[in-house]
């Protein structure tokens, strides 16, 4: 998940961020912003705002006032105020763009109980804050062991630790209410540090845990989504998606995010569509709608006539066509009728011009081709096998064979002789030498 400026090290410090590979947030990618007023110049004599954003681990981000005599830019690694002591984290935005996310999340920049930024993080701080980092994972399996022997009916998906290590965050789901008071005094003996317990949802859990969602790429949640709104299966219904919950449901266990992403267009879309609770009225037999499909614009009707069963798709336009008739006392006869055919068109037979070979070329077994024995002679076979049983037969069988093959050769013989004169006749004849 880091950029390709982490990787790129000079004299064993990386570029970028410059936070020797661990990032605050997880990933360079993660909770990212892009600064759309970077390239804009302040108007003269224009102080820049005083808040920054701050990002620590798993996208977490908070709002910090700075002083005067600090500044600070994106990616600087930076110690702030906590409760108690110190925290550890990243700027991740600064300048008008801050005041606009403060408006945006109800957020008073004038307010006094919004915390300052101490410092610019120093080697100590961030050695502090990477030993804390470490601890992490392992602390979060003691935890969880700690919680079983309770017999506490919960889970804890992460803890996170103070910049200075004198705190620890747990994150914890459970359906139900949980007293976790001896738990928070055995931790406490256990690990040396103030704990604090914080309850998040299942949303909240898979957004800090990351993952790969059915669609192939990272969870929206753990990426950019930080508005968790709650999805209902009225939005699978308005989309005409079957109410599967194996489908339909994330990594979380609830209903996805995504069905919400396209839901307004689907509600605009349906306006202009008539009431699938309206029967159309046929001789046949009245009409029941049981699907549409918004993108062609097609509604789907059942009619049932003499224990036939048939399904229609019929165009919005025809459908008010149908009911317009209805209102009016008339009934169609059928509604195969208003079904609009569109012709097909002809796909183009394509050629293999350039001459490249199929993907299947290697699926063909190519078997070698046996040579045919005897296939002159069908019935050699036979003699020898007889031959074989008659050892006089062997004899005549012999004398057979070299009796035709001298009178052949003599007759070639008679054959090339023959030839010689007929050429040594046709030949001019030469001049004799003294």
């Amino acid at each position: 998940m880091g950029c390709t400026s982490c990787g790129n090290k000079i004299e064993g410090v990386p570029n970028g961020c410059k936070s020797n590979g661990n990032c605050a947030t997880g990933g360079c990618e993660k909770m990212s912003v892009f600064n759309w007023l970077n390239d804009i110049e302040p108007p003269a004599g224009h102080k820049p705002f005083d808040c920054i954003e701050v990002s620590f681990k798993n996208g977490r981000k908070d709002f910090f006032k700075t002083k005067e005599d600090i500044r600070v830019y994106t990616g600087d690694t930076i110690a702030v105020e906590a409760s108690p002591g110190y925290d550890v984290g990243t700027v991740t935005l600064t300048g008008e763009l801050v005041k606009h996310q403060m408006n945006r999340k109800g957020v008073n920049h004038n307010s006094k109980e919004l915390k300052s930024v101490y410092r610019k993080a120093s080697e100590s701080d961030l050695e502090k804050w990477k030993e804390g980092r470490d601890l992490e994972n392992e602390t979060m399996h003691r935890a969880r062991t700690m919680a079983l022997n309770l017999g506490l009916r919960m889970k804890l998906g992460d803890v996170e630790f103070q910049g200075d290590k004198s705190k620890a965050v747990f994150y914890y789901t459970a359906e139900e209410r949980v007293d976790f008071r001896e738990l928070i005094k055995v931790m406490a003996d256990s690990f040396k540090v103030r704990i604090e317990m914080r309850q998040i949802g299942s949303r909240q859990e898979a957004g800090r845990l990351g993952g790969i969602g059915s669609c192939g790429r990272e969870l929206c949640c753990s990426t950019w989504l930080t508005d968790f709104r709650s999805v209902s299966t009225g939005a699978a219904r308005y989309q005409q998606l079957s109410l599967n919950p194996e489908k339909l449901a994330g990594q979380c266990g609830k209903l996805k995010c995504c069905l919400n992403f396209e839901l307004d267009q689907y509600m605009e879309a349906l306006k202009s569509y008539p009431s699938t609770r309206t029967l159309l009225e046929t001789k046949e037999g009245k009409a029941n709608h049981i699907k549409t499909d918004v993108f062609k614009r097609l509604m789907y009707y059942f009619v049932s006539k003499d224990g036939k069963n048939s399904i229609v798709p019929l165009s919005v336009e025809r459908v008010f066509d149908i009911i317009e008739l209805n209102k009016n006392g008339e009934t169609p006869h059928k509604l195969a009728d208003f079904v609009d055919f569109v012709e097909e068109e002809a796909k183009p037979d394509y050629t293999n011009v350039v001459g490249q070979d199929e993907l299947t070329r290697f699926d063909k077994v190519f078997k070698k081709k046996k040579k045919k024995k005897n296939s002159q002679n069908p019935n050699k076979d036979n003699r020898n096998s007889n031959n074989q049983n008659n050892p006089q037969a062997k004899k005549k069988g012999r004398n057979n064979q070299g009796g035709p093959k001298k009178a052949g050769n003599n007759r070639n013989n008679r054959n090339k002789n023959s030839r010689n004169k007929r050429n040594n006749q046709n030949k001019p004849n030469q001049p004799k030498s003294e």
